[in-house]
């Protein structure tokens, strides 16, 4: 008998939601896309694998639902410059980094949501944005030292 489903979401609900906001930003559409991912592995919980990896099930599902938010936000007007407040408006120190990781180059931003934040292998990676494992590796490298020397110069610190 499969385990009750709210476990898996208190294990990895804040691992899906790094890779939510890691490819879209902070803000509603990342909660939308990680409220829409464990809707989805809801309904595909009883007929998952025993043998399954949950987690990478789970980050795969949060990719596939980060691009639906992405081809929407292409077919709809901004109606305004401004980013609408949170809630729970987050440090400042973590909306740089966001904001750093959401001007990195998409696969370099791909690379680093995936490996970095969601936790998963070079060669997973590869799987879900394309290529090889070394391309990853070297693209999440390079996002990794271009947020360093771009946090380091926003904290007034030498790179």
């Amino acid at each position: 008998m499969r385990q009750p489903f709210e476990p898996v979401v208190q294990a990895h609900g804040a691992t899906v939601l790094r890779v939510c906001r890691a490819v879209l930003g902070i803000g509603a559409d990342a909660e939308d896309a990680w409220s829409e991912t464990f809707l989805s592995a809801l309904r595909a919980w009883p007929d998952l694998d025993a043998d399954a990896n949950v987690e990478a099930w789970l980050v795969r599902i949060a990719q596939r639902k980060a691009i639906d938010v992405v081809r929407g936000r292409a077919r709809r007007a901004v109606l305004t410059d401004e980013l609408p407040e949170s809630a729970l408006p987050p440090a400042e120190r973590d909306l740089d980094l966001w904001r750093a990781v959401a001007a990195l180059p998409e696969r370099q931003r791909l690379a680093v949501a995936y490996h970095y934040l969601g936790g998963l292998p070079h060669a997973e990676t590869a799987r879900l944005i394309g290529g090889t494992p070394d391309a990853v590796r070297r693209a999440s490298a390079d996002g990794i030292r271009s947020l360093r020397t771009r946090l380091s110069h926003t904290e007034g610190a030498t790179p």
